[in-house]
């Protein structure tokens, strides 16, 4: 991630596009709790960094991001409990030792 020619360093800028992208925030809401923590931005430099940095942390998530099996296996079952009988499902791959 190249942040040369930005006043701000990296850490900040992830900061606040963490933020916008976590957290369904506004830019200003984004702008106003960068303010609460010492670091005046306007909301529309804000814009700028989500749409010039999102492709890159996108990426870099991809490549994080662990593989999903193909196949579940679930043991399906009803339990009582205080007398009433209750729908439940077991993942099969995990052990409860």
């Amino acid at each position: 991630m190249n942040t040369k020619g930005h006043c701000y360093p990296k850490s900040i800028i992830l900061q606040a596009v963490y933020f916008k992208l976590r957290f369904t925030l506004s830019y200003r809401d984004v702008e106003e709790i960068m303010k609460m923590r010492g670091v005046h931005v306007d909301h529309a430099t804000i814009q700028c960094w989500v749409f010039k940095f999102t492709p890159f942390i996108e990426s870099e998530m991809k490549k994080r991001k662990g593989k999903v099996g193909t196949s579940w296996r679930l043991d399906e079952t009803y339990i009582k409990v205080k007398g009433i009988w209750c729908y439940g499902c077991a993942n099969l791959a995990w052990s409860s030792s």
